[in-house]
């Protein structure tokens, strides 16, 4: 049978999915189509699915890769031993666990206590203690002892481990003890001595609950807790049941022979088989963690990437601080730098005024439009200090976040960007440049260092950066990016692109000046016509000669809109933005080889509102005015609040102290939420109020119930 077709089948089972559009799927990955592009552009092949559908079908297929590569290797290994049932039996498996669970009895083998014993040949031995045929031992004993078997016990010593071995290597009692884990409590113990040193853990120091019901969040501090030498994890099942299901499988008798097989199976359960099942659940439950927190982090990423931009505004931005005073930076419209300096309107220095007369010169002097501050140490110090100050001019001011903001600054993108700057310099433009576009900014940095994760460090880390990499590539897709003024960092991300050519088109652009249409795209070093069909539609250019370019119509679908724009008697800008003519546009006319219904729809509906950015507007947010320490908060207050970050069992929340608050998942609603992110969203804005305060231990407690207001 054809490979492509047996992946397809794997695949439509798996998902439950049309196997058509699956093979179209899998062909065009195949073929270098991105996730995004498919998406957006092959909706009549896809059948309409979206990234997330694309991305699990891709997932799978590449699950059904690893699993055929296993099987290779595998039918390679035993190919001594293979039988046609055998060989049969691992080609039509479609399960990686069932699949190991058939090769376990055949896999190469260290020095195990079974194979010491049939390398003295107490194998036959135990096949004859295994069928539990009626008579005495001794009589088959006999035969057994030799030079390297030195009396009877020795002998059925080591059948007993041969017969342990079969059972933990059987599928069928694999399967049981599995059932039986289902059950299973994850259970932590305290190493002696680690008391103080793991106060942290102090919750778990003699902790026990149901591993189905344990949430991820918890597995993951279990496991970080076991790492750093602290705990000691173990699985508990019921060991007398497990052991009845044994004998059900292997007892047949009720004689000599069956003792010895009873004896081998408390023996492979305790010395073999349990462990290997609790390793194995242990795994897949830190699998199951990780694929939980890694959505966490990939959804609150891309919250945060999609976050309202100020757009092309001139920004003064201020890195606030105490003694080493606020660094200040005014940016262009472009987010240019124009003017850096430091004021020092805090203690200990204190010098208010002259900072004030600064700042009001610098908003005046460069018709600044926005005024960005970090959240930092002094951040609501210095928001407070501004709003007192009166402008020439409407100035909006804005909290920025400054998570990640020190990790761009000292990285080679940032010194590349100002090499004559210091960090306190590219740490302030960083925050100003982020109220003007987020996600254009975020790039530069590695995700892992936005801080909006939940046990980042403790997840599998290729497949933190895999699904982050993925959400990046979706949102600047999904926002589509100018081609005259995108940084190479951003391009990179573009369907098709990629690094090499990204900085190709930042070299051409150098060299030639501004795109004036798509097409000039081809002229780019190493520009092929895949890589064109892959990027040109997420590229926009403003002022293009043609309006399309500026749109997401990707320029294959170019004719269409003339076409529809010919038989209107119009031009193609007089379309552009006319919802009232685009509704009068006969869709079924248009449809052909090339095109179909979804793809005309999504024309009409680019024409309609061109170059859209899908992001919402920027809202300027306050905190209470009385609101500055920890001490300031008496509970029952209701605060102004700010969601800084979401995880599976809560929301943590900016109230304008240095500590965030949380609102844990209890607090979120009246009724039943299996999930925070069904409330909340990151950088939310919303009332909270304060239910506990403890200023020891630097803890909030806040909720979003019952405010009465």
């Amino acid at each position: 049978m054809d490979y492509t077709l047996i992946a397809d089948k794997f695949i439509s089972e798996q998902l439950n999915k049309n196997i058509n559009f699956i093979d179209n799927v899998i062909k065009l990955v195949d073929d270098g189509a991105t996730i995004p592009f498919m998406a957006r552009y092959r909706k009549e092949m896809t059948g309409g699915m979206d990234e997330v559908e694309i991305g699990d079908v891709c997932d799978c297929y590449e699950h059904f890769k690893t699993l055929e590569k296993r099987k290779v290797t595998i039918l390679k290994s035993i190919d001594d031993k293979l039988t046609p049932e055998l060989e049969s039996q691992i080609k039509s498996c479609k399960d990686l666990t069932q699949l190991e669970d058939i090769y376990l009895p055949y896999k190469p083998k260290r020095q195990t206590r079974a194979e010491k014993a049939r390398a003295k040949g107490l194998e036959p031995l135990a096949g004859n203690i295994m069928k539990q045929t009626n008579g005495g031992v001794e009589s088959i004993v006999s035969g057994f002892i030799n030079d390297g078997v030195l009396n009877a016990q020795e002998a059925i010593d080591g059948a007993k481990d041969i017969i342990a071995e079969w059972i933990s290597e059987n599928e069928i009692s694999r399967n049981k003890i599995r059932i039986l884990f289902k059950g299973a409590f994850i259970s932590s113990k305290l190493i002696k001595g680690k008391e103080e040193e793991g106060e942290k853990y102090s919750d778990y120091f003699d902790f026990s609950e149901a591993l189905k019901n344990c949430p991820s969040h918890r597995i993951l501090a279990l496991r970080r807790g076991e790492t750093e030498g602290i705990l000691r994890l173990s699985l508990e099942v019921d060991k007398d049941r497990a052991l009845e299901y044994l004998d059900r499988i292997f007892i047949k008798a009720n004689n000599e022979r069956a003792d010895i097989v009873k004896d081998a199976i408390e023996d492979s359960y305790k010395r073999l088989l349990s462990s290997s099942i609790e390793t194995e659940y242990m795994g897949s439950s830190k699998e199951y963690a990780d694929a939980n927190a890694i959505d966490v982090f990939a959804n609150n990423l891309r919250q945060l990437l999609l976050a309202p931009p100020l757009g092309n505004k001139r920004v003064l931005a201020i890195d606030p601080g105490f003694r080493s005073g606020c660094k200040v930076v005014c940016l262009d419209e472009m987010g240019a730098l124009l003017h850096n300096e430091n004021i020092y309107p805090h203690p200990p220095q204190n010098e208010y005024k002259q900072a004030l007369s600064k700042i009001a010169n610098m908003v005046a002097t460069y018709k600044i439009e926005a005024i960005a501050i970090g959240n930092g140490t002094a951040g609501r110090e210095t928001e407070h200090f501004v709003q007192n100050i009166h402008f020439d001019r409407k100035v909006q001011v804005f909290v920025v976040s400054e998570a990640g903001a020190s990790i761009y600054s000292a990285s080679p993108i940032a010194r590349e960007e100002f090499p004559d700057k210091d960090i306190t310099v590219r740490g302030a433009v960083s925050i100003g440049r982020r109220l003007m576009d987020p996600l254009a900014e975020l790039v530069k940095i590695d995700a892992k260092s936005i801080g909006v994760g939940q046990y980042q460090h403790d997840v599998d880390q290729t497949k933190l950066k895999k699904s982050l990499d993925k959400t990046v590539e979706s949102c600047v897709n999904k926002v589509g990016v100018n081609l005259n003024n995108a940084s190479p960092y951003i391009l990179s991300y573009i369907s098709g692109l990629g690094s090499t050519l990204a900085n190709n088109i930042i070299e051409y652009r150098k060299e030639n000046g501004v795109f004036v249409s798509r097409k000039e795209l081809k002229n780019v070093k190493r520009m092929g016509e895949k890589a064109f069909e892959q990027c040109a539609g997420f590229l926009r250019i403003p002022d293009a000669e043609n309006p399309l370019d500026n749109s997401a119509v990707h320029p294959e679908s170019y004719y269409v809109v003339e076409k529809i724009a010919k038989d209107m008697g119009v031009s193609v800008g007089d379309m552009i933005a006319n919802e009232k003519l685009c509704d009068t546009i006969e869709i079924a006319r248009y449809i052909d080889d090339k095109v179909g219904k979804m793809t005309i729809e999504d024309i009409i509906a680019e024409l309609k509102k061109p170059g859209r950015d899908p992001r919402s507007t920027v809202k300027v947010f306050s905190f209470d005015e009385n609101v500055h320490t920890i001490n300031d908060l008496n509970e029952g207050m209701v605060l102004p609040a700010i969601i800084t970050n979401v995880t599976n069992f809560g929301a943590f929340a900016d109230i304008g102290v240095k500590q965030d608050g949380l609102i844990h998942i209890s607090q979120m609603a009246d009724k039943y939420i299996s999930n925070p992110s069904e409330i909340v969203t990151l950088n939310q804005q919303l009332l909270v109020k304060v239910i506990e305060v403890d200023v020891q231990r630097k803890r909030i407690s806040l909720s979003m119930k019952n405010l009465n207001i």
